[in-house]
Order: C-alpha cells, then structure tokens, then sequence
C-alpha cells in the first residue's frame, strides 16, 4: 500500500536484547533452559492442583489460573526471541508484531487483575476467616478468574486499534525483542499523541488501580498479622507474605516504570532489562514462590512422585 511516495512496511526487523553476536548461543541455551522450566513448573502445579483433592480450595483455584496464564504470556515472547537467536534475519510481519503486542498486553493485564485478586483472596482468609467460605465460595471464584481474562482481553482492544490504524513507512528496525509499545510507536510515520495518551491513561488505570488494591490488601493483612499472639504463627506468616511481596512489587514496578511514563521518555535499554524481569523472570519464580514454598504441596509432590515410581518399578517387572 502506497501513500505519496511511501511504501507501508509490512514487515520488522527485531534487534533483540543486545547487540553481541558472539553471545547468541550462550544467550538461546539460557533462555531455553529459562523456559522449559517455565512451562514445566507451572504445568506440574496446574496438574497437582487439578488432581488433588486437598487443593480445590479458592487458593489453589486462583494459583492454578496463574500457572496456565504464566505459561501463556511466557510463550508470546520467548519462543520468537529462541527462534531470532539461530537466524541471521530476525524478521516478524506487521500482522504476527500486531497480534503478539495484543497477547502480549492482554496476558498482562489479566495477570494484574489475577494478583490483585489472589491479594483480596488471602486478605479474606485471614481478616475474615469466619465469612471467608461464604464471600470465596465456588461460584464467586469462578465469576472473579473470568472477569480477569474478559477484562484483560478487552481492555487492550482499543490500543491495539490505535496502533494498527497507524502508517508506518519506515524504518522497521525494532529496538527489542519482541513488539512493545514504546519501540513501535518510534517507528510510526503519522502522529501518536493521540495514541499514546490512550495508552498511557488506560495503563496507568490498570496497574495503578490493580496495584493500589494488591498493597492495601497486604497492609490489611500485616497489620492482622502483627496481632498474632504466637511469634512461630506471625514469623510463618510474615514469611509468606514477604515472599508474596515480592514477587508482585517486582511485577508491578517493572510494569509502571515501562509502561506508567510517556513513550517518549522512555530508555530502551533500560525497558529491554525490565521487560525480562515481568516476561521471563516472574513467569519463572511465581510457581516456586507461591506453591512450591508451601509444605502441603511438597507433600502432595513427593507422594505422587512415590507413587509415579511404584508403577514404573510394577510395570518394569
């Protein structure tokens, strides 16, 4: 499609993370290994969740979602970057760049609202234990995880038509290793004010309401918690919830410093380190942190790994 004497582009280069050659392979081996272990820690704990009994609790309910959208948001963005870390040209069309922006914000934001959830979940549990069954109950939880995901999916569809609607005509070069926001926008001919406010005022509603409601969940539980009689009962549970903590103030504050700014401001070098913190370091530890600390699911994890030897040692006689 031509506009004056312009050619749309129909295609980008990705310049991926950095620029060292000699380190591709070292770079595809470490990230391979990142992402098996992604995809392979947090199906084991979908897969517990799913057939143990002692974990069909609203808890493990939510964890459970968690790990299938791990493993989602993870996979829009790494398998691509494995691929360009083998080919010399390191090529994505405009429509596959379009629709992994759109996954890729999508997943973002259910995973903002599935935190903030799980923070409400835990603030019930221990604020209110005595209405806890009848406020979380089956139903409720349900309605809550797909509200997320309907919510998320349908909170990117405006920036997404933003975006697509705009000219690009060159260059193609994008400054990462997938299509974010802020590198693309860089490449668009006509003018992003407009888009960019957009995204702009919807991401900071986002993260900064979602974030607002995580924290003062866990203020509300801490300060519960402090009332604790037992020192044993409020060192456990300060324990998990700094592990909790954690994880959502690394996810959170990588997110708000991306994405809570003007594009215009942003530093590329400084969002491409972020960016690997909320798309491959989070998806990583989140099971480890939330499940696999848990004594209840090493225990149910060495009994069914018992039992998986049992059978193989039956079937081998």
């Amino acid at each position: 499609m031509d506009r004056g004497n312009h050619t749309s582009v129909t295609e980008f280069i990705l310049l991926g993370l950095w620029d060292l050659p000699e380190l591709q392979g070292v770079f595809f081996g470490l990230f391979v290994v990142v992402y098996s272990i992604t995809v392979l820690g947090n199906l084991i704990i979908m897969v517990l969740i799913m057939v143990d009994p002692c974990f069909h609790i609203p808890m493990y309910y939510f964890l459970s979602n968690l790990a299938g959208l791990e493993i989602c948001y993870i996979t829009v963005t790494v398998p691509q970057m494995l691929v360009n870390f083998l080919v010399e040209r390191k090529i994505i069309s405009f429509s596959a760049c379009i629709a992994q922006l759109y996954f890729f914000g999508s997943f973002g934001s259910t995973e903002c609202f599935l935190l903030a959830i799980m923070a409400y979940d835990r603030y019930l549990a221990i604020c209110s234990p005595l209405h806890y069954n009848m406020l979380m109950n089956g139903k409720i939880c349900t309605k809550l995880v797909l509200c997320s995901w309907l919510v998320g999916f349908s909170s990117t569809l405006l920036s997404i038509m933003l975006i697509s609607s705009l000219y690009f005509c060159g260059p193609n070069r994008i400054k990462h290793y997938f299509c974010d926001i802020a590198p693309l926008l860089k490449l668009a001919c006509s003018d992003t004010s407009f888009t960019e406010t957009v995204i702009f005022l919807l991401a900071s509603a986002i993260l900064l309401m979602c974030c607002f409601l995580t924290v003062l969940s866990y203020i509300k539980i801490i300060a519960t918690i402090v009332k604790i009689p037992s020192s044993l009962g409020r060192e456990k549970a300060f324990s998990t919830c700094a592990s909790h903590i954690s994880v959502v103030l690394v996810y959170y504050g990588t997110m708000i410093c991306v994405y809570v700014r003007p594009t215009a401001t942003s530093v590329f070098d400084v969002s491409k380190v972020a960016s690997v913190l909320y798309t491959v370091v989070t998806p990583l530890v989140n099971p480890f942190i939330y499940t696999l600390r848990n004594k209840d699911v090493k225990r149910s994890i060495r009994r069914h790994a018992n039992r998986a030897v049992a059978l193989l040692e039956t079937i081998g006689k």
